[in-house]
């Protein structure tokens, strides 16, 4: 008899909070841009809105399948140019507004600091599950997590569940710094559910 195990990652909402979402318009009237935060409530009856680099993996509306990976983000287009190009051209891209709204700040200011260099957009149209971050000196401390296989036990799905966890807490970006055997494949199965 085989038994096949599904891998699975740690899923659900952080204690005391959960997952919401505001809806903000897309530039140039475009499609409305559904952007995540980590909502706390607080004794008093209101709620705070924290920055979430969570991904789905907090919503438990949403349904998790490592082998597929994460939905593409809608309004991913490749072929464009860069975000540095479309900033330096003064248009304000979904990335963008995407930031700004996660960021609490006006869009033009996104578009501004990358026009000028300040800041960078680290939005790979070849990673278009991503949620769109940016980093500059404007904006909130980004954070970044080394995450690597063990020498003793290590599988692709409790990599995948490293970068899970380290997201869960905050990290904003990850590096993966394994070693040894289907180093490939285990790379891809990180960017394809890496929110």
């Amino acid at each position: 008899m085989t038994t096949t195990i599904e891998p699975s990652v740690t899923t659900g909402p952080i204690a005391g909070s959960g997952k919401a979402y505001r809806d903000v318009a897309g530039p140039d009237g475009g499609a409305a841009l559904r952007v995540p935060f980590r909502r706390v409530n607080l004794s008093t009856g209101d709620h705070f809105d924290l920055y979430d680099t969570s991904g789905p993996y907090t919503d438990p509306a949403a349904a998790i399948d490592l082998a597929a990976g994460l939905p593409a983000r809608p309004g991913v287009v490749r072929d464009r140019g860069t975000q540095l190009q479309r900033a330096r051209a003064g248009e304000i891209t979904a990335e963008m507004a995407f930031i700004a709204a996660r960021e609490g700040m006006p869009a033009e200011l996104v578009r501004d600091e990358v026009a000028r260099g300040r800041a960078v957009i680290p939005a790979n149209h070849n990673h278009p599950e991503s949620e769109p971050m940016i980093i500059g000196k404007a904006f909130a401390v980004k954070v970044n997590a080394n995450i690597g296989n063990s020498a003793v036990t290590s599988s692709i799905a409790e990599e995948v569940d490293k970068m899970v966890w380290a997201t869960r807490w905050g990290a904003d970006t990850i590096m993966d710094l394994s070693t040894g055997k289907n180093i490939h494949e285990t790379r891809e199965w990180i960017l394809r559910n890496s929110p």
